[in-house]
């Protein structure tokens, strides 16, 4: 298969593509130079980079529900902190070694609950960043596809959902942390969170993932399984005419999709230092819909620009302005919606058909 069958059906955003992914591998390595060097990467910036890679990866998941099956989800948060908290809860055994996570002893708690058994463990941390969204996912999908719900009240009960969770990872005796969540952060695999080789590493690690998910997908969305997706926001009820069983594909693009969310939280705990119910609030999965329209839903690169390019405005607004900042993304994304349909990718075609007229 070409390489431009991969990245795009467009040699030349091939190639933009693929520098763009080149340089955000190399990029966290330069927070290894000297810090007196010119060419010198602080750690606000490895950081910043690499936790609004992680939120591009959500808007990438998002995508593929919304832009190509035409499902919206108003909850995609939830998958993304079940991820965090399955990669926290590993983090925090690490930290505390053979006695319990701070919080337990401070409500006094005297042993692990049950599903914290294994979380010391590595691999079993990552295989719970896969499975929790995952199972979660299908549960909830098949019933809410098998009854044939769809449209706004599909979203409203997704947000609902996310909202439920938040409301019970709040509460201490759940074993999550309560309100304060997971923090406190100190090694990896036996190495230092907060080094420069580890920082470096895990920004350059989201990138890797981020290249390989959008390629992955990108192939997939090329194949009959990604036609059928797009048939089915296009005319769900034609396609079961045909003979088509569509909540098995349905289904299984949004397990795909949480789990993607899962993997994007995971990385994004030991770069952001903490996770706790916050990363629940439906704020943040209308703010994940945002990304992908402003970036132009069912293209998979725009959602990766637009959330770069809101999160990179964000980083700034609530610094300088943060009392101001709802009111900027709803008046983007009031903006977007009537004059930039196909997002900014939309806008970049339109230029370059202008140019070429």
């Amino acid at each position: 298969m070409k390489i431009t069958s991969l990245f795009s059906d467009k040699p030349y955003s091939a190639f933009a593509i693929a520098v763009c992914f080149t340089v955000m591998l190399i990029l966290p390595w330069l927070h290894l130079l000297p810090v007196d060097s010119a060419f010198h990467l602080s750690a606000y910036w490895v950081t910043l980079i690499g936790k609004i890679m992680c939120l591009a990866l959500v808007a990438l998941a998002l995508d593929l529900v919304w832009g190509y099956a035409g499902i919206l989800s108003l909850g995609h948060g939830l998958y993304f902190a079940l991820g965090g908290y399955a990669f926290g809860m590993y983090l925090m055994r690490q930290t505390a070694g053979d006695s319990l996570p701070d919080f337990m002893r401070f409500l006094s708690w005297t042993e692990l609950p049950w599903y914290w058994v294994g979380s010391n463990h590595f691999l079993w941390a990552l295989a719970l960043v896969v499975l929790v969204p995952g199972v979660v996912a299908f549960i909830f999908g098949f019933f809410a596809f098998r009854s044939k719900i769809k449209g706004v009240y599909f979203s409203i009960i997704t947000q609902a959902m996310t909202f439920a969770a938040a409301l019970l990872f709040f509460r201490n005796e759940t074993g999550f942390g309560g309100n304060n969540g997971f923090t406190g952060f100190k090694t990896i695999l036996g190495m230092d969170i907060t080094s420069a080789p580890m920082r470096a590493t895990l920004c350059s690690l989201t990138a890797l993932v981020l290249m390989l998910c959008f390629v992955g997908l990108r192939h997939l969305m090329n194949k009959p399984y990604g036609r059928v997706l797009g048939a089915i926001r296009d005319s769900e009820n034609r396609l079961q005419y045909l003979g088509y069983r569509t909540l098995w594909y349905k289904l299984s693009a949004w397990v795909l999709s949480a789990v993607i969310a899962g993997i994007a939280g995971a990385l994004y705990v030991p770069q952001a230092g903490i996770i706790n119910p916050s990363e629940m609030n439906p704020v943040n999965s209308i703010e994940m819909a945002v990304w992908v329209a402003a970036g132009g839903r069912g293209t998979l690169i725009g959602p990766i620009l637009g959330a770069g390019l809101i999160n990179g405005v964000k980083t700034y607004f609530t610094v300088a302005y943060p009392e101001a900042w709802l009111l900027i993304l709803g008046a983007l994304f009031i903006v977007v919606t009537i004059f930039l349909p196909k997002g900014v990718i939309g806008l970049f075609d339109r230029f370059k058909k202008e140019r070429s007229e």
